[in-house]
């Protein structure tokens, strides 16, 4: 049987989201985003060859997940790695396994696209299960802490909030996406954004938040349509700002004060006007045949 209320708490995330937006700066950043990825949507190299423009931009994009989790690699190591051209090594090092993870991840992210819109947690559980992989063994993969598993990641955020927390952030988190994905009054950047930093906050895995929540964010620009082609790099456009900027905003946000979000949700915004010029780099190296 419906339940009556829905739409009620529906529309009261809308109205919470809307006075996000309302923040300083924020909607002027996202609707910037908006602009640049519509210019972008109409690159003339994308009338035709959208596919091998978004594979770039997949390997763009997890090349910079990867810096941003300490992982740094050459854009032509990464290329070869996620085509097949280079074997990966059978002992990983670290940042190696970041990588790994990185590229599964972003790789999922265009497979989650026709399903995060309606069940978001299970496009997390499959972004994770990528996300983890190179580390994570047995039933930890694909599913929130419980018990006493902690996180140990992003610890400038402060402590992961205990996994007696994680299930309803989660479950908030689903309802905001839910009700963004079929309401046009919240910009698609703002919705990306805050999921974005709402996962790395939360930290709901024993590892591998960071990978998912910028996987998460990228599948949110494509499914939400402000990047449909999936050609943007919002991922180049965090590590375009610096990192310490990235993970200063993040803690910002972490913090729960108004301009704390605030701040994460322009800089995200500005992100995404970077990935998209990123995108329309890749389109002019498409156009021109000088992808390698």
């Amino acid at each position: 049987m419906p339940d009556p209320t829905r739409p009620t708490q529906q529309t009261a995330l809308i109205d919470q989201l809307v006075a996000l937006t309302d923040l300083p700066d924020v909607r002027e950043r996202a609707d910037a985003a908006r602009q640049a990825c519509t210019q972008l949507r109409f690159h003339e190299a994308l009338r035709r060859r959208i596919p091998e423009a978004a594979a770039e931009s997949r390997v763009r994009g997890a090349q910079a997940s990867a810096a941003l989790d300490g992982a740094e690699f050459p854009v032509d190591v990464v290329r070869e790695l996620m085509s097949g051209a280079r074997d990966w090594p059978e002992d990983l090092d670290p940042g190696l396994r970041t990588l790994k993870g990185a590229v599964a991840a972003t790789a999922e992210s265009e497979r989650v696209v026709s399903l995060v819109r309606t069940a978001p947690l299970q496009a997390l559980a499959r972004l994770h299960v990528a996300a983890a992989s190179p580390v994570v063994r047995g039933d930890a993969l694909g599913r929130p802490r419980t018990g006493d598993e902690d996180c140990t990641e992003l610890v400038d955020l402060g402590a992961a909030p205990p996994p007696t927390v994680v299930a309803a952030r989660l479950a908030s988190l689903s309802d905001v996406i839910v009700a963004a994905a079929g309401s046009n009054r919240v910009p698609a950047a703002v919705v990306a954004a805050l999921v974005h930093a709402e996962i790395a906050a939360v930290r709901p895995f024993v590892h591998g938040n960071g990978l998912v929540a910028r996987a998460m964010e990228r599948a949110l620009v494509q499914a939400l349509g402000l990047d449909p082609t999936g050609v943007a790099v919002p991922e180049a456009g965090h590590v375009g700002n610096g990192g310490p900027a990235y993970l200063g905003a993040l803690t910002a946000y972490a913090s729960g004060g108004a301009a704390g979000v605030g701040l994460w949700l322009s800089q995200a915004g500005e992100a995404i006007v970077r990935g998209a010029a990123e995108g329309q780099r890749i389109s002019d190296a498409v156009r021109a045949g000088r992808l390698t």
